[in-house]
């Protein structure tokens, strides 16, 4: 099974704009769809885990693919054990602040 996120695909008809009507059904047929929204944090959690991966896992000299796979999957493993996660600290509060321009301001 495939999985296929996008940002700015939110729907199956974009296969078939993309292909002929038998292969763009095809293709569909082997995805299983996440829709995620187009402006979110969840973004910068995946940068952050990212990051992490490079500092504790890939900033060795990896030789070749099956190293590579090898030492991602060690690292996964170990994460997933510790049951890791993202802490993401910024909340409505925050956002209110640091985005106060974007917000209307109601006159009473």
């Amino acid at each position: 099974m495939w999985y296929w996120t996008s940002l700015y695909t939110h729907s199956p008809s974009s296969l078939y704009e993309a292909f002929e009507p038998a292969e763009a059904r095809r293709i569909l047929n082997k995805l299983e769809l996440h829709f995620t929204p187009k402006h979110s944090s969840w973004l910068n959690m995946v940068e952050i885990e990212l990051s992490v991966l490079v500092n504790q896992c890939l900033k060795q000299r990896i030789p070749d693919r099956y190293t590579l796979q090898r030492e991602s999957i060690a690292w996964e493993t170990i994460r997933n054990a510790q049951k890791a996660t993202v802490n993401w600290r910024f909340g409505v509060t925050d956002a209110r602040v640091k985005l106060e321009r974007l917000y209307p301001k109601i006159q009473s």
